[in-house]
């Protein structure tokens, strides 16, 4: 079994100043979010075994948030292509990893994490809001088998920041 945790980054600071929105910072909700996101994945034992983030500032503090304020030891890496990415190219970095990882995080956006859970359940009612969280499992060993349009893969869970503890 395979599984994925799709992590949207935390709100983001609108007023801050920055030169391109691949620069925009975390506000102080969005800091606080994952830290709070990153203590209950650890609480339900459901920390990742590597973390694969977009490049935005935005997504890396909320990844090194979460992997601090939950004792996360995951390897991350950082891939540049998340940003602005296709539900494809999504796909294509999770085919490329190594088997030896169970459970790999994705930080990143909208609209393609909607559009990730939206393949997966074969309906549009999940909107990904800022912090939110969704596990995706995959009914095979490797990597390059899985696939969003077959049975064999489901949505375990959901989360809104407002509903972690």
């Amino acid at each position: 079994m395979k599984s994925v945790i799709l992590f949207r980054h935390g709100k983001s600071n609108w007023g801050a100043n920055y030169d391109h929105d691949h620069e925009r910072p975390l506000s102080k909700r969005g800091i606080n979010d994952a830290k709070r996101v990153g203590k209950f994945l650890s609480k339900k034992t459901e920390v990742p075994d590597l973390i694969i983030s977009s490049t935005a500032l935005r997504t890396r503090n909320t990844i090194e948030l979460a992997a601090k304020n939950g004792g996360w030891l995951a390897k991350v890496k950082y891939e540049k292509s998340i940003y602005g990415s296709s539900l494809e190219n999504l796909i294509n970095i999770l085919k490329k990893q190594d088997n030896k990882y169970q459970c790999i995080c994705l930080v990143g956006h909208e609209p393609i994490f909607s559009s990730f859970i939206e393949k997966v359940k074969s309906e549009s009612i999940i909107k990904f809001p800022t912090a939110a969280i969704g596990k995706v499992s995959f009914d095979t060993k490797k990597w390059n088998e899985i696939n969003l349009s077959s049975d064999k893969c489901e949505l375990m869970w959901f989360f809104k920041p407002r509903e972690i503890d």
